[in-house]
């Protein structure tokens, strides 16, 4: 499959359409916990409640929407693409920490939420050659190789917990067109997009799930 025409527009649509839609509370609870999540470690739910002052259960009910992961203690290990535990091949590290998105897709849109840049690693699915690149708030810098592009599945149905085998396995990094047509074609229904697609793409999901809540932690103080 060739590298499509894409309405990034039209495909930020069918994405927010996938996901239960955010209202004042649930954005905050969002952004704050990809926040913590960040800080590579499990984060509990009483921790989360008390940094935005909103009652435990309130938090509960709102990542009960949301696909998220806990530990054996009930803390939250993954949240909307981000996860503290080891979970190849994307791994992303921010200030230090190290830690791993679902997808390809989730390194590029998350660095957006956090206010912080990422140093991503990942590797082509079929030649295992390594890609890096490093992802700000502001764009994809450094991407090697700078033939590297992303498979993407329009989705078709609500992100819930299975949101990584129905969606994730299908968003990778290629290091070329080469190998990126020779997995599509073999997919039904991916697709590719540059580096520069798929953040814009990450920008607007952002922008239309988060409005007001869109903002820098150095604006948004525990």
């Amino acid at each position: 499959m060739q590298q499509a025409v894409v309405d990034i527009r039209d495909l930020a649509d069918k994405i927010v359409g996938a996901i239960p839609r955010f209202d004042s509370v649930s954005r905050q609870v969002a952004m704050r916990l990809y926040r913590l999540l960040a800080e590579g470690k499990p984060v509990p739910i009483e921790r989360l409640a008390n940094t935005l002052d909103l009652p435990s259960e309130t938090v509960s009910g709102v990542l009960s929407r949301y696909p998220a992961f806990y530990d054996d203690q009930g803390a939250v290990i993954g949240f909307g693409g981000l996860t503290v535990v080891e979970m190849p091949p994307h791994l992303f590290r921010v200030e230090g920490q190290t830690l791993y998105t679902w997808c390809a897709w989730d390194s590029l849109f998350i660095p957006g939420i956090l206010g912080k840049a990422a140093e991503v690693r990942s590797r082509d699915p079929i030649t295992h050659s390594p890609i890096s690149l490093t992802v700000a708030p502001d764009g994809a810098k450094h991407v090697r190789p700078e033939s590297t592009v992303v498979s993407f599945l329009t989705p078709d149905r609500t992100f819930d917990r299975n949101v990584i085998v129905n969606f994730c396995h299908f968003v990778h990094f290629f290091g070329s067109h080469e190998t990126g047509r020779a997995w599509t074609a073999q997919h039904a229904g991916t697709f590719l997009l540059s580096v520069d697609d798929a953040f814009a793409l990450g920008r607007l999901t952002n922008a239309r799930h988060y409005g007001e809540a869109f903002v820098t932690p150095s604006e948004d103080r525990d």
